[in-house]
């Protein structure tokens, strides 16, 4: 901490690079040579590393702090995704005590310093935020100022394993004294305390709760059964939050259904197709909403921690307006005027075919359940009742009933379905559910009988006339499209909208209808390694213009997008996901949640200029 204390109180007082703290410079002083000058800007507070990096190009006033914090000092040995999950959570009350402790209401962050944290939802994920690593310690003494002195032995350091946590800290402009207390004696006091006060006991409990949602996931995953819900879950939401909502009615499964896993009881949603229905604010949204949320772990206390779901599930929905490239739509559009339903493409699709693209797209990347609410579908593309095929002879599209069950039986793929207005999906059902006051039973018997009395029922003459469908869908993209630079242009853009777009380059990609993406953080990691993606499958020279022109005359130049994120996400595994963050983009936000390779691909997928074939 010597070091930075001599940076920064050395600086002009008018000056905002802080350049001299983010280098680090420092003299290796020897008795029979010349000084050595080294670059390196890890700060230590005995074997804390607090390394200094710049958040991005333009911001230099606030920094981004890593501070490496010894396992063995936490007497932690765990490593997993939950284990550093909850250490940082215990961390986070720590960084709000020195922000009472120092903001001041009259000035702002910038006049005043303020220290950033990233405050996570309820859901568990690997974050940028807290990694674990191996960090070689300090290999000299700092006798005054910049120098430094080699230790007995040189470089050869102990390297500890580490629980390297990130924040910003706003420094107060012109400010350095105050900038050295925030950064030299504030934040390491309070780092120490947070060492000396860690709570094994919580952490414990996160690993236990860890374990047992393991132990359901890896249940499912040979079972005949794609979801499962904990009696006494809490699956409404306070409006506007994530947090479970205060005196809602606790989930208990049906008699039919309910089961033991892994010791606790729930009930057990099978494969195959099951709708859930209802009145209107019954809760049948609320339970799908918690299905689909199911996709990933949740912290205790979420009301929702022991509802898991098939991880590959995805949620679907219509679309209007979103970019199909060369889609396989075969299966529900019989024909289109002047195109191929086997080979769709469009700038704007409507509501059916962009819903039936959903649903191509979801199955060829390998996607085992699919969520469907009425509600946000295309009310052709998921139905259409015998009176309006006696009256539309010239019909081009097969609904999704008549496909519902063949997905099924010839792709092993389940849907769960949200469904209040029509009876059609009733005779082709394996399950059917009825919610009431968000309490829920199984009527599978007495809704088939119900609507077999009105005679609504698909007729086998009438299934019959639907032919066997194609399902494979292309996972090709031409990379030469695929760019972060926009036309006649050698200089990169990449933005994320809290709005729901990703731009890169020229493409302004709307996200807001693939819903499997949890965190805007999580978005901004996409941002990234889809850049990352990009940069290895169609390297560009930065020197010169991207001209969409030039790469006409090119060659095609086809990946395998599937393929390719595997590739990304297996060394993104690796590497950490801080290897993907560049901070030459001044718009998009340092902290960063790993998806899942389903949310990048539909991502790439809704990207105008990738032409896929």
């Amino acid at each position: 901490m010597k070091r930075l204390k001599y940076y920064l109180l050395n600086m002009r007082p008018d000056s905002v690079t802080y350049e001299e703290m983010y280098e680090g410079r420092m003299l290796e002083t020897f008795i029979d040579k010349d000084p050595i000058e080294h670059n390196h800007a890890v700060y230590w507070d005995n074997e804390i590393g607090y390394e200094i990096t710049k958040t991005n190009r333009l911001d230099l006033s606030k920094p981004t702090i890593t501070i490496h914090i010894p396992m063995k000092d936490l007497k932690v040995e765990d490593t997993s995704t939950a284990a550093l999950d909850a250490i940082f959570r215990s961390f986070i009350p720590y960084i709000r005590t020195l922000n009472e402790l120092n903001d001041n209401r009259k000035r702002t962050a910038k006049e005043n310093g303020h220290y950033y944290i990233y405050e996570p939802n309820t859901k568990v994920l690997k974050r940028n935020v807290i990694c674990a690593k191996m960090v070689a310690q300090k290999y000299y003494t700092n006798p005054t100022k910049n120098t430094i002195v080699p230790l007995d032995g040189g470089e050869d350091v102990p390297a500890y394993l580490c629980a390297s946590i990130m924040i910003q800290v706003q420094l107060p402009i012109g400010k350095h004294k105050k900038s050295v207390q925030m950064l030299t004696k504030d934040l390491p006091d309070q780092v120490n305390r947070f060492i000396e006060e860690f709570d094994h006991k919580r952490l414990e409990k996160a690993l236990a709760l860890a374990k047992k949602q393991e132990e359901i996931r890896e249940w499912l995953r040979d079972s005949e059964y794609c979801a499962f819900i904990a009696n006494g879950s809490i699956l409404p939401r306070e409006k506007g939050t994530d947090q479970p909502m205060v005196h809602a009615i606790p989930f208990q499964s049906t008699k039919e259904d309910e089961g033991v896993v892994a010791g606790i009881k729930g009930m057990l949603f099978k494969k195959g197709v099951t709708v859930i229905t209802g009145g209107g604010y019954s809760g049948k949204s609320t339970l799908l909403d918690a299905l689909s949320a199911g996709i990933y772990n949740h912290i205790e206390g979420d009301g929702r921690e022991l509802v898991i779901t098939d991880e590959s599930a995805m949620k679907i929905s219509a679309e209007d307006g979103r970019s199909v490239r060369h889609a396989n739509l075969s299966p529900f559009i019989k024909w289109i005027p002047g195109g191929n339903p086997a080979d769709f493409s469009t700038e704007h699709a409507s509501g059916s075919t962009s819903q039936a693209a959903n649903i191509m797209e979801a199955v060829s990347w390998g996607c085992q359940l699919l969520m469907i609410d009425e509600d946000k579908s295309a009310t052709n593309f998921m139905i259409q009742d015998p009176i309006m095929k006696a009256l539309i002879e010239k019909e081009p599209i097969t609904p999704f009933v008549e496909r519902v069950q063949e997905l099924w039986k010839e792709k092993h793929v389940s849907t769960i379905l949200v469904i209040g207005g029509s009876s059609e999906y009733l005779s082709v059902s394996d399950r059917i559910y009825l919610m009431n006051d968000y309490q829920i039973t199984q009527v599978t018997e007495e809704a088939k009988e119900f609507r077999s009395e009105l005679a609504c029922h698909i007729s086998e003459e009438e299934e019959n006339t639907v032919t066997k469908a194609d399902w494979s869908n292309p996972d090709q993209v031409d990379a030469r499209y695929l760019s972060t630079y926009p036309d006649e242009s050698s200089t990169e853009v990449l933005r994320v909208s809290e709005l729901g777009f990703l731009i890169l380059g020229e493409e302004q990609v709307d996200i807001r209808m693939i819903h499997d993406i949890a965190t805007l953080p999580q978005l901004n990691a996409i941002a990234f390694l889809v850049r990352k993606l990009i940069g290895r499958v169609n390297p560009i020279d930065r020197f010169q213009k991207f001209s969409l022109e030039k790469l006409e005359q090119d060659e095609p130049k086809w990946i395998r997008t599937e393929e390719e994120v595997d590739r990304l996400l297996e060394d993104i595994s690796e590497e950490g996901l801080e290897s993907a963050y560049s901070t030459f983009f001044t718009e998009c936000s340092r902290w960063m949640d790993l998806p899942r390779k389903y949310e990048i691909l539909a991502v790439i997928s809704r990207m105008r200029a990738g032409k896929i074939s």
